[in-house]
C-alpha cells in the first residue's frame, strides 16, 4: 500500500500559513535536505483548488534547475474541487474523479510511490481525521509568528500521534515526522 504524507513549515505557535511572510534566514541546507529527503519518495502529488490554482500560476514558470520546481511540475497531480471541470492547465494535473476519502483510498491501494498532499490545511486535516494520513512532517522554525492559519483547531477530536522521526538544523529547525497512531 502506498503511504499518503504531507508537510508543512510551521512557526513555534503553530501557524502554517504564508510561510514566506515569517521564515526569514532560517531556511538552511539541512532543511532543504529533509525537504529533499521527503519528495524524492514522491510520484503524486493531492491540492486543493486554491493551492492548484496559486501553485499553477507561479511553479510552471519555475526553472528546472530549481529543486522544487524540477520536482512539482512534471510531477502527476490530483485536484480535489467542487468548483473546477474540465482540463486542468498544469502538466500532468487532473481532477479527482471521486469524492476525495474514497479516490484517496482507491489511489493508496496502486502502485506506485509516496502521495503527498501539498499546499492544503483543508485537505490535511480531512485525510488525517479520516485516518488516511501515513505521515505527517512539520518543519518548524524559530520564530513566533503570531497570526496566521493553524493546522489544528480548539474542536479538533483528540487524535494521538507517535514520533516517526525528528531531526534539528543548523539554524534552529526542527523537522519532526509523525505518524497516526490512534483516537482517544
Amino acid at each position: 500500500m502506498r503511504r499518503l504524507t504531507a508537510g508543512f513549515f510551521s512557526s513555534v505557535d503553530g501557524v502554517v500559513e504564508s510561510p514566506h511572510l515569517w521564515q526569514f534566514d532560517s531556511f538552511d541546507a539541512e532543511l532543504g535536505a529533509g525537504m529533499g529527503a521527503m519528495i524524492s519518495r514522491v510520484d503524486t502529488v493531492l491540492l486543493g483548488r486554491r493551492g492548484y490554482e496559486e501553485w499553477a500560476e507561479s511553479w510552471p514558470a519555475a526553472d528546472a534547475s530549481d529543486p522544487f520546481g524540477g520536482f512539482i511540475n512534471p510531477v502527476r497531480k490530483f485536484v480535489a474541487s467542487r468548483t473546477l471541470s474540465g482540463e486542468l492547465g498544469w502538466t500532468n494535473a487532473s481532477l479527482m474523479d471521486a469524492p476525495l476519502e474514497e479516490f484517496v483510498r482507491t489511489l493508496k491501494q496502486t502502485d506506485g510511490g509516496d502521495i503527498a498532499i501539498c499546499a492544503s490545511i483543508s485537505l490535511v486535516r480531512q485525510l488525517l481525521f479520516a485516518d488516511l494520513l501515513d505521515s505527517l512532517m512539520l518543519m518548524i522554525h524559530p520564530v513566533v509568528a503570531g497570526a496566521g492559519r493553524h493546522l489544528f483547531e480548539p474542536a479538533d477530536p483528540v487524535t494521538k500521534l507517535h514520533l516517526q522521526e525528528v531531526t534539528t538544523t543548523s539554524k534552529g529547525n526542527v523537522l519532526a515526522s509523525y505518524g497516526l497512531r490512534s483516537r482517544a
